[in-house]
C-alpha cells in the first residue's frame, strides 16, 4: 500500500458500514464528535473496524477505533442506553432492563479488542511494546449526574466514561486525553507511526516468507525481491475505505493492473463474512487458476480480523463461497449454483453455440433469464475480473449483460422499502478485457433503468462511495506499467493511437498527468508520476527493468531465452516456479504451436517447464480429462502460458516471446492487449522479444525510451473508446 496523505482530512473517517437512520442516534453523535474533535490531529479513525472479539455466540468488533500519533490507540465502546435501561453494575458486567441487550461487559470487550490489536503490534520489532492503548466507554444518552445520582461513579472498576454532556469537541478529546493508558507505550517516530498505521491495514498478512539468499554475487533479482517482501507500504486510506466498507447497494471498482482489487475484495468478503455471519456470500472471479490464490487471501484475512479464531475451509464455509463464474462437476461456480437452486440443470461449454468460456457463459445466462424468473439466494456478490465477464451486444439479456444480470436477480435486496437496492460489488481492471470492447459501465451490465443506482449521487450514508478508481499500481514496476499502456492502446503509433482513454478526467483517474486537449491534430503529454507507481524494484536494480530484443529467427530467439532462464537459476537465485513466467503471444492456434515450441526447447536445454492445468512436469500437451483447470504453477518447473491462462497471475520475472505474432498485425486491438496483459504480469522484470522486423518494434523501442512521458498528436478516430463516456 501507498503513501497517501494522512492529512487528506474526509477520508480518514472510515465508516466500515452506514449506521441505520434510526436506533444508532446515539452511536452516530458519538461518530461525529470523534471526527471532529480529531480532524485536525494526525490520526486515523474506524467507526467498527473489524476486529473480532468473541461474545457469547456473536462476534463483535470495536465500535469506534483511534490511531493518533499522540495517543495511540483508542478504542471506544458505544452504549446508546438511557439511565433507566441500566438495571444494575456488579464486577463490571452491566445489566440491562427493557433493551435488547441483557448484559454486557463493554469495558471488557474493548480491551480484548485493543490487546488483539497490540498483539499484531508487537509482531513488528520496531514497534514492540512501543504503541499506548486506551479503553472508554460513552454513554451519549445518558449525563454525568445522572450516573452520579445512581452512586455508579463510586463502583470500584468504573472505567473511563464519556457522557452525553462530554460529546463536545473540545470536552470529547480531553476526555480521551485523561484516560489512562491500560497499555503504556512510548512517543513513535515517524517509521514507527506509519509502521502502525501498515498494521492496521492489516497488509503483513500479505508479507511472503523471507527467502534464502545463496548467491554471493552482490545484487541478485532474488536479493532485490527478498528486500521488496521486507518493505510495507505506507497506509493507503483509499484501500483502507475499500477493503473494509460494506456498501447497502452496487458498488463498483475501477482499476489499472495490478492495483490490488483481488486483494481488496477478498478482505471485504472476508469482513462481510464475520461481521454477517447469516449472510449468503459469493466472491466470484473468472480465472479457473485464481482459486488457491484468492482462497489463500480469504483465509489470511478471516484469521487476521478474527485474531486466529476463523479460518477458510472451502467445505465447511457454507455461508462464504468462493466460486468460479461457470465452476466445474466437482467445484460449483455462480452459474450452476443459482441452476441448482431455481431446479434448472447446468450446462457446460460444450452445450453452447459460442464454445468459448466467456461468451458461452453469457449465452447459457441469457438462456436461463429468458426461461424463468430467477430466486435470490445470496446477500452480497463479489465480482473479480469483472472485464471477462461482459460480452458483445447479441449476447445481451434485452439491454443488459446476461451474466451481471443473472447475478443481480440472485441477490436480495438490501432494503424491503428499495427492492432494486442489491449489494453486488464488481471490481474491472482498466484496458484488460482480451475478449470483448465492452466497458463494465452500470448502463452497460444493468441497462437504463437500473444505471442511475450508481450515478444518483457518488455515495452512501457514512461516505461509502459508490464507485472508487485505484490508480496506484502496486505490483509493476512503473516503466513497465507505462509502456504497456502505451505499446496496448498505440500511444505512439505513427498512425494515431487505437484504442484507449481519450478524456483527461479518466487519464487522471488512473494516475496520469496530462498536458493538451484531446482535439484531432492537438499534440497531447502524458506523465505517471512516481508516487503513482511505488514498487521499489527499479530504484533498486539500478538499470531498466525493461528490455526488448528482436532476432532473426526462432531458433535465435529460443537460445537467448534459454540463457537467460539458466542465468535467472544460476546467478539470480530465482526459483523456476512462481518467480520466473514466459508467456506467448498471438492468435489461438498460433499461441498454442509456440507454447509447444518454446517448452519443448527449454526442455532440451534442460530446463524443466509447466504448462498449465497439466497433471506433470514437462508434460507439453495437457488433455481432457487429464489434466487440472485450476493449476497454473508446478513447483520445479517454469511455467510457459498463453496469455488467457495467465491472466490474474504474476511472476518476479516475466518473459514475452513472440512478438512479431503481434506486430504482423499491428492495428489488430485485442493482439495488442495481449501485449498489455503480459507486461502487467511482471512484479520487478520484463524481456520482450520477437523475430523480423516489423514497424511495431520501433514503436516499442520509441515506448521504452519514453520512460514515465509520452508525447504524440492526437487524431481520430479511435477503434475502441474505453473512458466513461456521459456516466
Amino acid at each position: 500500500m501507498a503513501v497517501i496523505d494522512i492529512e487528506h482530512q474526509g477520508r480518514k473517517f472510515i465508516t466500515t458500514e452506514p449506521l441505520k437512520d434510526s436506533g444508532e442516534v446515539g452511536e452516530q453523535k458519538v461518530w461525529d464528535a470523534t471526527k471532529s474533535a480529531f480532524l485536525e490531529r494526525n490520526c486515523v479513525a474506524y467507526w467498527r473496524y473489524p476486529i473480532f472479539s468473541k461474545v457469547g455466540e456473536l462476534r463483535k468488533e470495536p465500535d469506534i477505533l483511534i490511531a493518533d500519533r499522540e495517543l495511540g490507540l483508542i478504542v471506544i465502546e458505544v452504549r446508546s442506553v438511557t439511565i433507566d435501561q441500566i438495571a444494575e453494575i456488579s464486577d463490571r458486567l452491566w445489566q440491562f432492563q427493557n433493551v435488547a441487550t441483557t448484559e454486557a461487559n463493554p469495558y471488557q470487550q474493548g480491551e480484548h479488542q485493543l490487546r488483539a490489536l497490540i498483539g499484531y503490534c508487537d509482531r513488528e520489532p520496531a514497534i514492540w511494546r512501543k504503541v499506548m492503548g486506551r479503553v472508554l466507554v460513552a454513554l451519549p444518552l445518558i449525563k454525568a449526574e445522572e450516573w452520579q445520582q445512581r452512586g455508579f461513579d463510586q463502583l470500584p472498576n468504573c472505567p473511563p466514561i464519556i457522557f452525553q454532556d462530554q460529546i463536545g469537541k473540545v470536552a470529547f478529546l480531553e476526555k480521551i486525553q485523561q484516560a489512562v493508558p491500560v497499555i503504556s507505550g512510548e512517543n513513535l517516530e515517524d517509521e514507527q507511526w506509519t509502521l502502525l498505521l501498515t498494521v492496521l491495514s492489516g497488509t503483513p498478512v500479505l508479507r511472503k516468507p523471507p527467502r534464502p539468499i545463496l548467491s554471493t554475487n552482490g545484487k541478485s533479482r532474488a536479493s532485490i525481491v527478498a528486500a521488496c517482501a521486507e518493505q510495507l507500504y505506507n497506509l493507503d486510506l483509499q484501500q483502507e475505505h475499500i477493503g473494509k466498507e460494506i456498501p447497502p447497494g452496487f458498488q463498483r471498482l475501477r482499476g489499472i493492473a495490478g492495483s490490488g482489487k483481488t486483494v481488496l475484495l477478498c478482505q471485504k468478503a472476508a469482513h462481510m463474512h464475520l461481521k454477517h455471519p447469516d449472510w449468503d456470500i459469493a466472491l466470484v472471479f473468472f480465472s479457473r487458476t485464481l482459486y488457491d490464490t484468492i482462497i489463500g487471501l480469504v483465509d489470511r484475512w478471516l484469521r487476521r480480523f478474527s485474531n486466529g479464531e476463523v479460518q477458510y475451509e472451502p467445505k465447511i464455509n457454507k455461508k462464504l463461497r468462493v466460486v468460479h463464474a461457470w465452476g466445474a462437476k466437482e467445484q460449483p461456480g455462480l452459474y450452476g449454483i443459482i441452476c441448482q437452486a431455481n431446479g434448472i440443470t447446468p450446462k457446460g461449454v460444450r452445450d453452447t453455440v459460442q464454445k468459448q468460456p466467456n461468451r458461452g457463459l453469457a449465452e447459457l445466462c441469457k438462456q436461463l433469464s429468458e426461461e424463468l424468473e430467477i430466486q435470490p439466494i445470496f446477500d452480497a456478490i463479489l465480482i473479480d475480473e469483472g472485464q471477462d465477464l461482459v460480452s458483445d451486444d447479441e449476447l445481451k439479456y434485452q439491454d443488459k449483460q446476461a451474466i451481471y444480470w443473472m447475478a443481480y436477480q440472485a441477490l436480495r435486496p438490501t432494503e424491503p422499502q428499495h427492492p432494486e437496492q442489491r449489494r453486488l460489488i464488481w471490481a474491472y481492471d482498466e484496458a484488460q478485457s482480451l475478449d470483448t470492447l465492452k466497458i463494465p459501465t452500470a448502463k452497460e451490465l444493468f441497462g437504463e433503468a437500473l444505471s442511475g443506482l450508481l450515478s444518483q449521487g457518488t455515495q452512501y450514508n457514512g461516505g461509502i462511495k459508490k464507485s472508487e478508481i485505484m490508480l496506484r499500481c502496486y505490483r509493476t514496476p512503473g516503466s513497465i506499467l507505462t509502456a504497456a499502456h502505451a505499446i496496448g492502446m498505440g500511444l505512439l503509433r505513427p498512425e494515431g493511437m487505437l484504442t484507449g482513454i481519450t478524456r483527461r478526467a479518466d487519464w487522471e483517474r488512473i494516475g496520469y498527468e496530462v498536458t493538451g486537449k484531446f482535439i484531432p491534430g492537438q499534440q497531447i503529454t502524458l506523465h505517471r508520476p512516481s508516487e503513482n507507481s511505488p514498487n521499489p524494484v527499479s530504484q533498486l536494480w539500478g538499470v531498466p527493468v525493461l528490455e526488448f530484443e528482436t532476432y532473426n529467427s526462432r531458433q535465435e530467439e529460443m537460445s537467448a531465452l534459454a540463457e537467460k532462464i539458466w542465468h535467472n537459476l544460476g546467478q539470480d537465485d530465482l526459483k523456476p516456479s512462481r518467480d520466473i513466467l514466459v508467456v506467448v503471444l498471438g492468435s489461438t492456434s498460433e499461441a498454442m504451436e509456440l507454447e509447444n515450441h518454446v517448452a519443448a526447447f527449454l526442455m532440451e536445454q534442460g530446463i524443466d517447464i509447466y504448462i498449465p492445468t497439466a497433471l506433470e512436469l514437462n508434460e507439453i500437451k495437457p488433455r481432457w480429462p487429464h489434466y487440472d483447470p485450476d493449476r497454473f504453477w508446478m513447483e520445479g518447473g517454469v511455467t510457459v502460458s498463453r496469455v488467457p491462462r495467465a491472466k490474474g497471475n504474476e511472476a518476479d520475472m516475466v518473459y514475452v516471446v513472440g512478438c512479431d505474432r503481434v506486430a504482423r498485425n499491428e492495428s489488430d486491438v485485442s493482439l495488442r492487449n495481449q501485449l498489455f496483459v503480459a507486461l502487467t504480469r511482471a512484479r520487478g522484470w520484463v524481456s520482450l522479444s520477437g523475430v523480423g522486423n516489423y514497424p511495431l518494434y520501433e514503436e516499442m523501442r520509441r515506448v521504452i525510451e519514453s520512460g514515465d512521458s509520452f508525447t504524440f498528436t492526437y487524431k481520430r478516430p479511435l477503434k475502441r473508446d474505453i473512458g466513461e463516456g456521459d456516466e
